[in-house]
């Protein structure tokens, strides 16, 4: 297997990584456009970690018009494997309270103004995605969070709305109905995507409201979220720090992210254009370059 390399997509409120000696901006250029930023390599413990602002720095880029694709393709350019994805989100659940961070094993995609797949033109793969997370961050990151004592559960689903407006009170009751545990914005297709890239994916969902279903908190509104976002912002930072010593500790070799796609592409290698191999060279070039 080859060297293990952590990427951090930081979500509303994570806009830059603090407390890090060695750091350097770097511009990537992708086939499928900008990434939402430069990407900062941060170098500590003998490890190179990148980290993007998902948003931007400032916060300039909604939800629905975010280059997920070039995202994942800079990171997969710099040799990321694994991914920590930190996202801000909405409580379904009455003891899911503001603050507490929930390790995401789960999603379920209503957005709909997206480009979801690298495979759009040419060359069709289809990845499983049945357990779209991997367990071994996920363990990862739990053990960060006990042993900074931060209010935390593992496991939970997570909605994907297109956004950039909040939820109605007939789609927050909906999806309580569900059983789903949070809602957010921009999970997807960004987990679709590191799959396709053969990138190891986790969320951390960090709670900022009750969404509008809750009597006492009926409306979201982006003070309230500010206010929350800057205290779960320190806890994630640090959270960051203490995976960044221990995630390698935690085996990956049986990750059904390794290899997916291996047998998901399905297009006769015949008719596969140099053009579109050439696009896809850092996604699938493992694969689409085999003799």
């Amino acid at each position: 297997m080859k060297k293990r390399k952590l990427g951090i997509i930081g979500g509303s409120g994570l806009y830059i990584m603090e407390g890090f000696e060695k750091i350097k901006w770097k511009k990537i250029k992708t086939t499928w456009g900008k990434p939402s930023d430069e990407i900062l390599l941060i170098t500590t413990q003998k490890e190179e970690v990148y980290f993007i602002s998902r948003h931007g720095r400032g916060h300039k880029i909604n939800p629905s018009n975010i280059n997920y694709r070039a995202n994942i393709d800079a990171m997969k350019q710099l040799g990321v494997t694994d991914i920590i994805s930190v996202s801000a989100v909405g409580s379904l659940k009455e003891n899911l309270s503001p603050g507490t961070f929930v390790i995401v094993d789960q999603f379920v995609d209503k957005t709909f103004a997206r480009v979801s797949t690298f495979f759009d033109e040419e060359i069709v793969a289809h990845v499983s995605m049945a357990k779209p997370v991997s367990k071994a961050l996920g363990k990862s990151c739990e053990a960060a969070l006990k042993k900074l004592n931060i209010s935390h559960k593992m496991n939970g689903t997570y909605i994907a709305m297109e956004g950039p407006q909040f939820s109605t009170l007939a789609e927050s009751n909906l999806y309580r109905s569900w059983g789903a545990d949070v809602i957010g914005m921009t999970n997807m297709p960004e987990a679709k995507l590191a799959r396709e890239a053969e990138i190891r994916y986790c969320t951390v969902a960090m709670i900022t409201d009750y969404d509008c279903w809750h009597p006492k908190h009926d409306e979201v509104d982006v003070a309230m979220v500010i206010k929350i976002l800057k205290k779960n912002a320190l806890n994630a930072q640090n959270m960051i720090k203490e995976i960044i010593k221990t995630y390698k500790d935690f085996p990956v070799d049986k990750d059904p992210t390794n290899n997916c796609l291996d047998a998901a592409i399905i297009t006769d290698p015949r008719i596969r254009t140099k053009k579109t191999i050439k696009k896809l060279r850092y996604i699938a070039g493992r694969v689409l370059n085999k003799k």
